[in-house]
């Protein structure tokens, strides 16, 4: 009736900061971005600091396009953002098109 006590006094790893959290501090993170279908998921964890800092926006297709870069096998953080860059610019035009 009031839910699962499952979990209750177990600590989750925040995924930002590394810091152990007791459980019910914690946030769930789902990078797929629908953390309300819960079938078959394990999820992530933020610690309430760095969930309140992360940005609220939708993310469209985010997941999917890193997830498309990453396996490429970029081999490095600067190639990997200069792809990003690229490929969004590719997909969904400049800034400066979209702002007209």
């Amino acid at each position: 009736m009031w839910g699962s006590r499952r979990g209750r006094g177990a600590t989750v790893t925040c995924i930002a900061c590394g810091e152990s959290v007791q459980r019910s501090a914690a946030r769930e993170y789902d990078k797929q971005g629908d953390r309300w279908d819960r079938d078959g998921k394990e999820f992530e964890h933020l610690c309430k600091a760095c969930y309140r800092d992360l940005c609220h926006q939708p993310r469209d297709e985010l997941e999917a396009l890193l997830t498309e870069l990453h396996e490429t096998g970029i081999p490095s953080q600067e190639t990997f953002v200069e792809r990003y860059g690229r490929l969004v610019e590719d997909r969904y035009g400049t800034l400066e098109e979209r702002e007209r």
